[in-house]
């Protein structure tokens, strides 16, 4: 079950990237990134946020711990830029969060080759099967903290989503853009890291996070004609491209096979 904490001061913004997230402190005494729900991407992002950083933390991936987060408008009050000030104030309520890394730093793509063969494949494997278009050499959404992995910002996986026809279709498809992947080349192997992974994201795992998705960032989605439905097709598609063959194996392999 993901946790709900109150932000309580709202530290700084963090202007890498589009989304404009921030440092917060909430109720629990914990720091986190506070991801808004009015960015320009809207619920969608946080929904692939909340679904892709909850698979990756079930397949015991460096994923920091996610949180729900109520946030009050308010307290951006002294955030002296206007348009941050601006998406402060749109994303009063129910936002999605991450554990802060005090001290971490961002991957550099030059020691992508100094990284475990194993995890590179667990994660490569991971990317393909959320079809998380990032991580890669232009924005690796990778941090180095104490020494270790972790990985972040999964608001871009789940495509999807931002279109949803044929998207039956689409759950069986493969991931071409995987051929990009800032770990494929060091990637051990991706038929193993399957056969190890597939069977953890169990349907009853896909129900519990797809569940845990606020009705409020599912309403207004003119594909559907409820949020039941809307609800439903995530749990539809994350299972279906979980069906073999598991085409976005293959396109990985391949395209490991070819970066050798």
């Amino acid at each position: 079950m993901i946790r709900t904490v109150t932000a309580t001061r709202y530290v700084k913004p963090l202007r890498e990237g589009g989304s404009l997230p921030a440092i917060i402190e909430a109720d629990d005494d914990g720091m986190y990134v506070l991801k808004f729900r009015g960015a320009a991407q809207g619920p969608k992002s946080l929904i692939a946020e909340l679904i892709g950083g909850g698979i990756g933390r079930a397949l015991g991936l460096p994923v920091p711990e996610l949180v729900f987060v109520e946030f009050d408008g308010a307290l951006g009050r002294n955030e002296p830029h206007a348009e941050i000030q601006d998406l402060v104030v749109r994303s009063a309520g129910l936002n999605l969060a991450l554990d802060y890394l005090p001290g971490s730093f961002n991957f550099d793509p030059l020691n992508a080759r100094d990284a475990d063969p194993a995890l590179a494949a667990r994660i490569v494997w991971f990317d393909a099967y959320i079809t998380n278009v990032d991580r890669t050499p232009r924005n690796p959404n990778m941090l180095l903290w104490h020494r270790k992995l972790w990985l972040i910002d999964h608001g871009a996986a789940l495509y999807v989503h931002h279109t949803w026809a044929d998207w039956q279709a689409r759950a069986r498809g493969r991931f071409q853009p995987i051929k990009d992947h800032i770990l494929l080349k060091v990637a051990g192997d991706l038929r193993a890291a399957d056969e190890a992974l597939a069977p953890l994201v169990t349907p009853e795992l896909i129900a519990e996070l797809v569940d845990s998705i606020p009705d409020a960032w599912l309403e207004g989605e003119p594909t559907f004609a409820s949020v039941a439905d809307h609800r439903a097709a995530y749990v539809e598609y994350l299972r279906t491209r979980l069906e073999s063959p598991r085409l976005f194996v293959e396109e990985a392999a391949d395209a490991h096979a070819q970066r050798l």
